[in-house]
């Protein structure tokens, strides 16, 4: 058993749950203004396509990433018009987005590079930096951003009109607070670092855009964020409780029963997901939502 649990085995835990961070403190600010953001996976395809594109041809992750940020916040921006103006259904709404990120960087990759599967692969030298134990640049700005989203969430002006448009946007509108311009902003801000965490899987945990990569860690943060019950530190650990779960599957694929046999591969690749819909499951109830979440808002009512 020693050779599944390791030093190694934590910091792979927090490379892996550095995209889930960066996506479910993106959904926190979006939900804790009320407004659901079942987007975040396609947020994710959206940066890591762009970043991984944009990299391979300026040779500059950092413009990559640039730009793989702002791709996130011009479809958040989207998103945002169609359930704030529109107040078209945000499940639904969110769910078209990722649907149609599911197929575009497919087809934009195909007509670019012929190949639809896979972007060009980028040189190493132009990947994030690593440091001690290949842990990420983007990882270090990952741990950091918990205590600048905690600090801004309860300690700032901001934060204190955000949760009151999440509580109550009437009384806080009633208050001089501009509930739609803070909507349209938390979603924004949302599709920023969601997208962030989709360029890390793309030019920092891997080195190229692959079909689907995210593979459900955007609604794997959205299943940490509930369980954080919207709070930016218990989000650290519930990110960090998803990256450990997949980062166990690892050791676990080669390590041999005392039969001499394997753990199935298909039953260790599974094991993330499954102990998602327990803890969910367990502790969806225990959890509350801002009240005003998934209810369209507009000075006329």
């Amino acid at each position: 058993m020693n050779e599944i649990f390791s030093i190694a085995l934590i910091f792979s835990a927090i490379r892996l749950a550095t995209p889930l961070i960066f996506a479910a403190l993106g959904g926190m600010f979006s939900e804790r203004s009320g407004i659901i953001n079942i987007a975040l996976e396609g947020l994710m395809l959206v940066g890591a396509f762009t970043a991984a594109v944009m990299t391979y041809e300026l040779q500059n992750p950092y413009l990559g990433l640039l730009c793989g940020v702002i791709a996130g916040s011009i479809t958040a921006f989207v998103y945002a018009v169609a359930v704030i103006k529109f107040e078209a259904n945000q499940v639904v709404a969110g769910m078209a987005i990722n649907l149609l990120m599911l197929g575009l960087p497919q087809l934009i990759s195909g007509a670019v590079y012929d190949s639809s599967g896979s972007t060009p692969q980028i040189a190493k030298e132009f990947l994030l930096p690593e440091y001690f134990n290949s842990v990420s640049i983007a990882s270090v700005f990952a741990l950091l951003l918990i205590p600048v989203c905690w600090y801004v969430l309860y300690k700032t002006p901001f934060g204190l009109r955000l949760r009151a448009v999440g509580e109550n946007p009437a009384a806080a509108d009633a208050a001089g607070v501009n509930v739609v311009r803070l909507r349209y902003f938390a979603v924004i801000l949302s599709g920023v670092l969601a997208a962030a965490g989709g360029a890390y899987l793309s030019i920092g945990q891997s080195s190229l855009f692959t079909r689907g990569m995210t593979a459900g860690r955007g609604f794997i943060a959205l299943a940490a964020l509930i369980l954080a019950k919207w709070k930016p530190i218990p989000v650290l650990i519930a990110c960090l409780f998803f990256g450990f779960t997949e980062a166990l599957t690892i050791p676990l694929a080669s390590y041999r029963l005392s039969s001499g046999e394997t753990i199935p591969v298909q039953f260790v690749q599974i094991i993330p997901y499954v102990l998602t819909i327990i803890v969910l499951a367990g502790f969806i109830g225990l959890s509350r939502a801002p009240k005003a979440l998934g209810i369209p808002y507009s000075k006329e009512k």
